[in-house]
């Protein structure tokens, strides 16, 4: 059951951040953002954290400043696997990203 709220607070994040960046759209309706949460939860758990240990040095050198860039690529890199999801640019993308990880901590806080 808390799987299911997990996934459920990841829609609620992910439509409320297409609904809050320009640049963000969906074409498809609710189908698409349900998609767009499942790919999310699979990218931030499988692989994200292979990508996290790559480049770590880079992070360490930059302290820290470089896994925005690596969740700003990963959060474009949807619009490749979600048909209906497209990001307009990489400043879409970042804010996009901060956005979406800030939205779901704070959902998973909450529930």
């Amino acid at each position: 059951m808390h799987t299911v709220l997990k996934y459920l607070g990841t829609v609620a994040a992910v439509y409320l951040t297409v609904n809050l960046v320009p640049g963000i759209t969906v074409a498809g309706g609710w189908t698409t953002i349900l998609f767009v949460a499942l790919a999310w939860s699979v990218i931030v758990m499988v692989i994200r954290p292979v990508l996290q240990i790559l480049t770590f040095p880079i992070t360490l050198i930059t302290f820290g400043l470089f896994s925005f860039l690596l969740n700003a690529f990963l959060f474009y890199a949807m619009q490749w696997v979600v048909p209906g999801f497209t990001v307009a640019g990489f400043l879409a993308a970042l804010l996009g990203a901060i956005i979406l990880s800030l939205l779901s901590w704070l959902i998973d806080r909450v529930l």
